[in-house]
């Protein structure tokens, strides 16, 4: 029975694949912060690494100027998703809804969207690809869910439509 236990776990960790894991010798230099000044609004984002090695994306939300949000941005080499049904993020948020967004290519105009809730604690996110829906500039668009085999890039947002703080650690990001 041990032996079935540890061909089981070690077929688990076989079967992911990471995106990203923080650390305090990461490379952050492809992550960047998009806020909604791009549009004349006024929220400030800022993503950092933090003493303990995690990515820290923080700052604060403003609605003037028709703004309301702030994102972080990973631009990375092709990952094939084709094997992979799952995004299995590790952080820890502010007890805010956030948004984990993916582009299948980074020139699509449009990203897949899955919205998360954080609890205040350390928490495991696992985010079905097939269950991110099609959006641009906010709004849902009329085309089937995420069906790509790869993606390019990865986003967290942030816009609850409310002047707010906001703060998330990340650990890791991986396909599952």
């Amino acid at each position: 029975m041990k032996l079935l236990a540890n061909i089981l776990t070690l077929f688990i960790v076989m079967s992911t694949t990471p995106i990203f894991t923080f650390s305090k010798n990461a490379n952050i230099s492809n992550w960047r912060i998009v806020d909604d000044v791009v549009m004349g609004g006024k929220s400030n984002g800022t993503f950092s690494l933090n003493n303990n090695g995690y990515g820290e994306f923080s700052g604060k939300i403003s609605l003037e100027n028709n703004g309301g949000f702030s994102s972080v941005r990973y631009n990375m080499k092709t990952i094939a998703v084709k094997a992979t049904s799952k995004i299995i993020v590790k952080l820890k948020g502010d007890g805010k809804t956030y948004q984990l967004r993916i582009k299948a290519n980074t020139n699509d105009r449009h990203s897949y969207i899955k919205p998360f809730t954080t609890s205040g604690e350390w928490q495991t996110i696992s985010i079905d690809l097939n269950a991110m829906y099609p959006t641009f500039r906010g709004k849902t668009l009329d085309i089937p869910n995420f069906d790509k085999t790869s993606i390019e890039e990865l986003a967290f947002l942030i816009g609850n439509k409310k002047e707010e703080q906001f703060k998330l650690l990340i650990e890791s990001i991986s396909l599952e």
